[in-house]
């Protein structure tokens, strides 16, 4: 593939914008589908993407949200077709001692972090099946391997996308579907 179409999820800023630009920078040419919430920030980053040779096209929507998504994959389709790769990396961390963290907090953190990847991956995974081929890259982190105090529902979420990530490349390796989790360290990011 010279041109594949990249969808990049929180790719508005911190690691996300950061794989749109290596992209960018080292695949002239590659469509990149970027989404994220902020569309402001989007803006910025697929400015850079164009200026480094990408077709770069911004999607606005909260992966978390089951109706932005299914908005997203149709808005994403008729522009660019099938998706070639699909990067779930849109999260968010917070920090709070397991007996101080609200049941809204906790499911705020699952969604940002594990429902987005279930459902962005439910939306684009069959396309891929059906033609054979793909790649999915799901961002976990070292708190989806080991537990750190002060992070339970970030934990919790990142393990579930370790584990749905271990599910995924089951049920996909015969049917040309690569998945791949990944598992960053501390980084900091707005």
């Amino acid at each position: 593939m010279k041109t594949p179409v990249i969808l990049i999820t929180g790719a508005s800023q911190g690691i996300g914008a950061a794989i749109a630009k290596v992209f960018a920078q080292e695949l002239p040419g590659c469509r990149l589908a970027l989404v994220a919430r902020s569309e402001k920030n989007l803006r910025a980053v697929a400015k850079t993407c164009l200026k480094a040779g990408a077709n770069a096209e911004i999607f606005p929507g909260d992966v978390s949200v089951e109706a932005d998504v299914e908005r997203i994959a149709r808005v994403v389709g008729k522009h660019f077709g099938v998706v070639d790769v699909l990067i779930n990396n849109a999260g968010v961390f917070r920090a709070a001692p397991f007996a101080q963290t609200s049941v809204k907090d906790f499911d705020a953190l699952i969604a940002a972090n594990l429902r987005s990847v279930f459902l962005m991956s439910r939306a684009f995974v069959p396309a891929m099946v059906k033609r054979g081929r793909g790649d999915v890259f799901n961002m976990s982190s070292i708190a989806g391997l080991g537990a750190y105090p002060n992070s339970a529902a970030y934990c919790a979420a990142k393990f579930g996308v370790t584990g749905l990530s271990k599910v995924l490349r089951e049920e996909l390796r015969e049917k040309g579907v690569r998945v791949c989790c990944v598992h960053p360290g501390a980084t900091w990011s707005p």
